[in-house]
């Protein structure tokens, strides 16, 4: 069998695999069905590093394990290529985005077969294929027929490098993702959908999902249920209340000062009666030069007792605290956003940190009304009110927890939350639930997205295009740029834009702003299912087989955006009755990174990227795939290390090594030396001792592969082949026995084991990637021996190996012929020997 040739062999099965069609999925619906599926990439120019397979490889072993046990596996991959990514890279080198990323796909693909995937590519997708965005433009148009697509003129995130609109989850801490600009405050013309409308489905369906729990958290914080209730404060003198949503209700008495936004439309309506307008004016300008991200950042030096006097008074006018009717000042402060809540807060400085900081920089009244749950004595004690401020003023920090309420009229002693509703009800507030979550901001004023299939008449106003007349291409245009002007490119090409109401006949324009990369990707796991339909988004037979998705795998950075747009719209589609199920994704897992080797990110901008065609030309696809998982935990990260990747190679010549022994059928029985070199073991007793190891490996690596703990998985087929090494076993049995190895290793290394399978079971037998997976035994699991310690007045003196049924005298008698026992007791005679059955002896002298 001479050495592992792995350029030549790899090569070989994987263009045998693609004549013969191995990997191609049928519709088969008598068969139980596994969807594994992996986040597709978008296909940047400068190609994938040796990082970017990790999820791949996992998807794999994954779908070829669940294949062997008898499902019929989906298992695709396309190209998420629509977007900014691939826009700036094709303005950047020059070069027009259909072309660049024709390009780029066929070097991701060149890339992704050489390292021996299983994806049915007969199914492959791309989100630029207009018979591919025909039916995101279907959904669209479905979307607004709801009326959850709408037209809005609100300010949005802004970014002025990638010049165009941002959805909120396209920020972070004030930047834009991609780029990294600061992102501002615009008005503009956009369209959005209302994701809000399922806010209370994506919170209450997550429960019923196999996703890791900080996955989950992340979209409870995004999505960000707060319950509260909405209360008026009405303004002396003027019919013009200032409404707050709090959550706090029943610490209304203890609102001392109100604070709204610098945006607040109360400021303007005022400006008559605000006494200090030109200080209140100068105060709003400089908040207009300020950042969001610099203004959530005052709010958190307040938290922190940091901040300095940040706010103006506005003087001449007084809020009422409905609940006392107590006069109570008006401020303006940056850190409050207009976008957010009401725009305006009630601060109760006594029960929150931030509004005690604001309260103690401008010397304004604390006054507190919760106690601390079990302080009701206290409660009923004179002057507590005054020892409690004390308290605050000196600590710093407001009791911001729940209790009994003080100070609170008729609803003293009262439990915080008895007193929610009662308050809210005594103002004549309203109890309510607010959202984090904001509308998804849908437009985008660039060239390469789908087109919205709209048209603007002057006398129909907006009006769908007719499904028949989809797809609405994208034109293909020289300048592709973004203006800058709020406009998209397109707006340039009268050719395009000119058009006919399909309603009234009469000229109308289309909407030029096109959609953002996050359309193709929300539905594009439906696709795969039924990837040729032209008639249909999907078939829904052959949706109802193949849905849900069992198994996701890709990066926690989609923990929002991607995830929660995906489920919204997968939510929407089964309403109208598109699809089948509720949710689109039963288990979600994340991929750790791999970072270069000097523990920073793999970056062109470092120079530090591996290429992994390199690796594959230098050690083979099947030792990078067993190196990526067995680097650490798949949902870790961990440092690449080049010198590490010869540890894999060299298990896989010695199991090409190994296979040599096997290269003629051995008929005669033999007997062998066991690898201490001492004792003689007979082949059947041999045969038992190696049947165990295997049989114990089949069921850790059935569980460690079931919990995408490869890394151990791979350890144990380490453990199993030095085992094999320790006898010298050759007989018919324990080719067997090898033969459940290589099955066991095949989801890992499919190249090496499709060649050595092929070899030993004969030229006309099928391919090992078509076998059964290997069943333990659970007699071959059953303990035959234990180690028993053995110890001289409670101190361990020595251990060895004992039958599983070993009596206490025939215990006795191995542990007195131990030369380290006689030793340990010279000539003192045992006074009394304590033996626990299956742990240990204890001799005491």
């Amino acid at each position: 069998m001479s050495f592992y040739n792995h350029k030549k062999i790899e090569k070989r099965w994987q263009k045998e695999w693609a004549k013969s069609g191995i990997y191609k999925t049928k519709d088969n619906i008598k068969n139980p069905k596994y969807y594994v599926l992996d986040m597709f990439p978008y296909p940047s120019g400068e190609g994938l590093h040796v990082g970017h397979p990790k999820g791949y490889i996992a998807t794999d072993i994954y779908s070829r394990f669940k294949k062997m046990h008898g499902f019929n596996i989906l298992h695709p991959m396309g190209w998420d290529a629509f977007g900014l990514p691939a826009e700036n890279f094709a303005i950047k080198n020059k070069i027009h985005p259909k072309i660049a990323v024709e390009k780029n796909i066929k070097r991701f693909k060149e890339q992704l077969s050489i390292l021996g995937f299983n994806y049915d590519w007969s199914r492959e997708i791309n989100t630029t294929d207009p018979a591919y965005y025909k039916w995101t433009q279907w959904i669209f148009l479905q979307l607004f027929k709801k009326g959850l697509a709408y037209e809005s003129y609100e300010p949005i995130n802004w970014c002025s490098s990638c010049q165009t609109g941002l959805a909120n989850e396209d920020v972070e801490d004030g930047l834009c993702e991609r780029c990294g600009t600061v992102v501002e405050k615009k008005p503009m013309r956009q369209w959005m959908l209302r994701i809000t409308k399922y806010a209370d489905r994506l919170l209450k369906d997550l429960e019923k999902l196999d996703w890791p729990e900080s996955i989950k958290e992340s979209q409870r914080n995004w999505i960000g249920r707060s319950e509260g209730a909405l209360i008026k404060f009405p303004i002396s003198n003027f019919q013009f209340p200032i409404e707050v949503f709090t959550t706090r209700p029943d610490t209304l008495f203890g609102a001392t000062y109100m604070v709204v936004a610098p945006e607040h439309e109360l400021v303007q309506k005022f400006k008559s009666q605000i006494q200090n307008w030109k200080e209140v004016e100068n105060y709003v300008k400089k908040t207009k030069e300020k950042t969001e991200i610099e203004r959530t950042a005052v709010e958190k030096d307040l938290l922190a007792g940091k901040a300095g006097k940040t706010g103006v008074e506005l003087k001449g006018i007084k809020a009422v605290n409905p609940a006392n009717n107590e006069e109570i000042p008006i401020f303006i402060a940056d850190y409050v956003l207009a976008h957010y809540g009401t725009g305006a807060i009630m601060a109760v400085p006594a029960h929150d940190d931030r509004d005690l900081q604001f309260a103690l920089n401008f010397d304004l009244k604390i006054k507190p009304v919760i106690a601390q749950v079990g302080s009701i004595i206290e409660i009923q004690t004179p002057g507590f009110s005054e020892a409690k401020l004390k308290s605050i003023l000196e600590s710093g920090f407001a009791h911001t927890g729940d209790g009994f309420l003080l100070n609170s009229g008729k609803f003293d002693s009262m439990k915080s939350d008895d007193a929610k509703n009662a308050i809210t009800k005594f103002v004549g507030g309203k109890m309510t639930v607010q959202y984090k979550l904001r509308d998804w901001v849908f437009s985008r004023q660039r060239y390469w997205g789908e087109p919205i299939p709209l048209v603007h008449c002057a006398k129909c106003g907006v009006v769908p295009v007719p499904e028949k007349d989809l797809p609405i291409k994208l034109p293909a245009i020289k300048s592709y740029a973004p203006t800058g002007t709020g406009e998209s490119p397109l707006a340039d090409i009268a050719k395009w834009i000119n058009t006919k109401c399909p309603k009234c006949k009469c000229k109308a324009k289309r909407e030029t702003n096109t959609m953002p990369q996050w359309a193709g990707s929300s539905w594009y796991y439906l696709r795969y299912t039924d990837s040729k339909n032209k008639k249909a988004l999907i078939d829904k037979k052959k949706e109802k087989y193949w849905s849900p998705v069992d198994l996701y795998v890709g990066g926690a950075e989609h923990a929002t955006r991607h995830l929660i747009y995906a489920r919204f719209w997968h939510k929407f589609l089964y309403d109208i009755g598109a699809v089948n199920y509720k949710e689109p994704f039963q288990r979600l897992q994340q991929v750790g990174l791999i970072m270069a080797e000097d523990g920073r990110k793999m970056s062109k901008r470092f120079g530090n990227i591996i290429n992994p065609d390199d690796m594959v030309e230098k050690v083979g696809a099947d030792t990078l795939r067993m190196y990526e998982m067995f680097i650490g935990p798949f949902d870790q990260a961990a440092s690449w290390s080049t010198a590490g990747i010869m540890g894999p190679r060299r298990f896989l010549d010695r199991v090409w090594s190994f296979a040599q022994k096997f290269e003629k059928t051995y008929t005669k029985k033999n007997y062998y030396v066991s690898v201490a070199g001492t004792k003689i073991i007979t082949t059947k007793e041999n045969i038992k001792l190696v049947c165990r190891i295997t049989h114990k490996t089949i069921k850790k690596i059935s569980q460690d592969i079931n919990e995408f703990h490869f890394n151990t998985a791979i350890s144990q087929l380490m453990i199993l082949l030095n085992e094999f090494e320790s006898y010298a076993l050759t007989g018919q049995l324990f080719r067997s026995e090898f033969l459940i190895f290589l099955k066991l290793l095949a989801p890992f290394a499919p190249h090496i084991t499709e060649e050595l399978w092929s070899r030993l079971s004969g030229r006309t037998a099928k391919s090992i990637h078509l076998e059964k997976w290997p069943a333990f035994d659970p007699k071959f699991l059953e303990e035959t021996t234990f180690e028993l310690i053995v110890q001289v007045n409670g101190k361990m003196r020595d251990k060895f190996e004992v039958p599983i049924a070993v009596s206490q005298k025939e215990a006795e008698v191995l542990t007195f012929m131990r030369k380290k026992i006689k030793i340990a007791l010279g000539d003192k005679s045992p006074r009394k020997i304590i033996f626990i059955p299956h742990r240990l002896i204890n001799i005491v002298v």
